[in-house]
This record gives structure tokens, sequence and C-alpha cells, in this order.
């Protein structure tokens, strides 16, 4: 059986009046499906390309992407993407922002607005259906934010560094609650992160990707004596600092 994502030797390069920025370079990547990836890399190594890649955004100039065992443009595969801001509207309500891509799409039935409503009782914002954004903390926004992505029913959530706007307290609390929503809802999920911490946290395997043009340092995969170990209980436990080393030392040796 294929994995639920596959990339293989993909290449791609930014091309401008001033010349072309190759930003990756022979790219393979795997995920199997309910896998949690995490990749990390130097600043501007082309993490964020990936996940634009994912999500047929950009298009690879070699290589292919399939999901499912099949071809990115020949896909439907429903793939829901959280970017680092959570774009709540301030002039809508937080029932109505969670339920915006289920409106732009018509797909607003009566059995999505409960399905939506069930959802934010289930994760904690349901007496909030009515607040503004600016009345929510900044987890709770990144909260709504992916109840708004999980209303469209993806099959594959890709996050680009969902958490980097929050202190650092907040950050850890709103990690461990999304990784829990994904995990529940047995999403197959691809995370981008600078934070190392966080990348060991969440992550099933880590892929380490070297400066630009960006290829696979290596692959770690990451087995804790407990499965069932929340982000945060990772962080205190004994494998946790291992693995950190050993990550920090494929990026410094890959960092130029």
């Amino acid at each position: 059986m294929s994995p639920f994502l596959e990339m293989k030797h993909i290449s791609f390069s930014y091309h401008e009046e001033t010349g072309e920025t190759k930003a990756l370079s022979d790219i393979s990547l795997e995920a199997e499906e309910g896998e949690f990836i995490a990749v990390v890399g130097p600043s501007g190594c082309g993490k964020s390309t990936l996940l634009s890649l994912i999500c047929g955004l950009l298009k690879p100039e070699q290589g292919e992407i399939l999901i499912q065992g099949k071809p990115l443009e020949e896909n439907s595969t429903n793939i829901g993407y959280m970017l680092q801001k959570d774009h709540l509207f301030e002039w809508r309500t937080i029932f109505s922002n969670v339920t915006l891509g289920l409106e732009i799409q018509h797909k607003l039935t009566p059995q999505r607005k409960n399905q939506v409503r069930e959802m934010m009782e289930t994760y904690g914002l349901g007496e909030f259906a009515q607040a503004r954004p600016s009345q929510l903390s900044g987890g709770m926004r990144q909260r709504a934010a992916l109840i708004r992505t999980l209303a469209l029913e993806p099959e594959m959530l890709l996050l680009d560094e969902p958490f980097s706007a929050l202190d650092y307290q907040t950050r850890l609390q709103v990690c461990d609650d999304i990784y829990k929503i994904i995990r529940q809802e047995k999403k197959t999920a691809i995370l981008v992160t600078h934070d190392l911490s966080e990348a060991i946290s969440v992550g099933n395997r880590i892929y380490v990707l070297s400066s630009r043009p960006a290829t696979v340092a290596s692959v770690i995969p990451i087995t804790f004596a407990d499965q069932n170990l929340t982000p945060l209980a990772r962080r205190n436990s004994p494998e946790f600092s291992g693995y950190f080393n050993q990550v920090w030392k494929e990026l410094e040796d890959h960092a130029s």
C-alpha cells in the first residue's frame, strides 16, 4: 500500500527579473495516513515553499507529488492549510469566521452548521460563538482557525508555523490542544517549524532540510516509550534531549 503523500525528487526555483533562486533540490518526502510529519531547516531554506507545492499553489519544476497514489493535479483530496496568522475577520463573529470556508464553497447547510457548533463545544469555544476575534486570546483564536480548517473536512492538514505569533506559554498550551484535536480527528498532518522542541514534541518523523537550495539532510524517526504522550509530556520525557541533540547536530552539519 502506497503512502498517503509521496513527494518524489522535487525541485523548484523562483524566477524573477533579477535572476533565478533555487529553493528546493531533489526533495523526497513521505507521510503515511494519520502520521504527523515535522519539517525543520535553516531560515529561508524553502520550508513554506514545500507546503505550497503540496497544496498545489506552486508546481514543481522536476519530480512528482502523489496523494493516495494519484498525481496531485488529478487528485480530489481535500487539503487544509493553516497559516502563521489566524486571519480572523473582526467584523464577523467567531461562528461566522469558522464557517466562512463553508460559506464560500456554498456548503453551509444546517447539518454543517451543527457539526461546526459541536466542534466548537468540544474544543472549548462554544460559549464564544457570538464573540468577536478581539475578545479572544491568541490561543483561542488559533483554535478557531483550526476549527475553520477542519470544518471543510480536509483529509490532510498543512501547518505553516501556526504557533509562532504566540507567547511561549500560550504556544505550549495551544500546541498541546491542536495536537490532541488533530489526533482525535485522525488527520494526516505536516508541520513546518523552526522550533526543534516543537517538532520533536509532535512528530512521528522529522525531515531535516539543508540550507538553500534545500535537500533532505536526514530523516529522524521519533519514538517514545509511551506513544500516548502529549507534546508537553514529551518535552519532559528522558528521550527528548537525545532527539534534540540529534536534530541540532544535523542542522549544524548541513547549515551551509
